[in-house]
């Protein structure tokens, strides 16, 4: 729904009404012209941590724009709500590495609400199990995590892109423990779960993959 907010830059409103702000709205709809119009907002959230840094704000954006994208989750925006406001909330106050470590938590379990979160234990392919210290290819051509054995057969072997699916990410151990050991957590506890960066950029490629795939597109934002 689009609404539009009148007044100027010291609009009271226009300043309750900022985005990131969770509250209570009201609406007028013009029936003859079919607008809407904010007439109040009574905030219940206040969030300026997020525009003080530049990683806070991009990590919300992406976060924001995820959401949007996949229609609150089938139109289930009560939990939405609640997964955006715990990740909006944690943002807020966090601390430039610890945003990216936020945004990572809750776009895997934004995946894991849409339904479309893979088996990160077994094969999608051959059904065998994985050990802790073996690495799985997620080949969105295919929908699935391939071992490398099964991945041969798709990419090419060694991780090079051939037919028929060209497009793949990699989730090896530490990315995989990693993101299984967050799904349950708050956003707030993302302080003390660290992530090396071999690990950060595999699971950052692996849920753009898998968001991509599953929404049609990967965010605006840049993050």
């Amino acid at each position: 729904m689009r609404v539009t907010v009148f007044g100027g830059p010291k609009s009271r409103l226009r300043s309750y009404a900022s985005p990131f702000h969770s509250g209570r709205a009201w609406i007028y709809r013009d029936p003859v012209k079919d607008s809407r119009k904010l007439t109040d907002f009574d905030v219940v959230s206040w969030r300026p941590g997020l525009r003080e840094m530049y990683e806070r704000v991009t990590a919300a954006d992406v976060a924001v724009e995820t959401i949007l994208a996949s229609h609150g989750g089938g139109g289930n925006w009560g939990r939405a709500l609640s997964l955006a406001e715990a990740a909006l909330d944690a943002l807020a106050s966090a601390d430039e590495e610890t945003c990216s470590r936020i945004l990572l938590c809750f776009l895997w379990q934004w995946i894991d609400f849409l339904g479309i979160r893979p088996d990160l234990d077994h094969c999608s392919f051959c059904g065998k199990p994985t050990s802790s210290g073996d690495r799985l290819l997620y080949l969105s051509g295919e929908g699935g995590m391939a071992c490398d054995a099964c991945a041969a057969d798709h990419i090419g072997g060694e991780g090079r892109p051939g037919s028929p699916a060209a497009v793949f990410a990699e989730a090896g151990p530490g990315c995989r423990h990693w993101l299984e050991t967050v799904r349950p957590l708050s956003p707030l506890q993302l302080n003390r779960f660290t992530l090396d960066k071999r690990s950060f950029t595999e699971a950052k490629g692996f849920l753009s993959a898998l968001l991509a795939e599953a929404l049609g597109r990967r965010p605006v934002t840049d993050w």
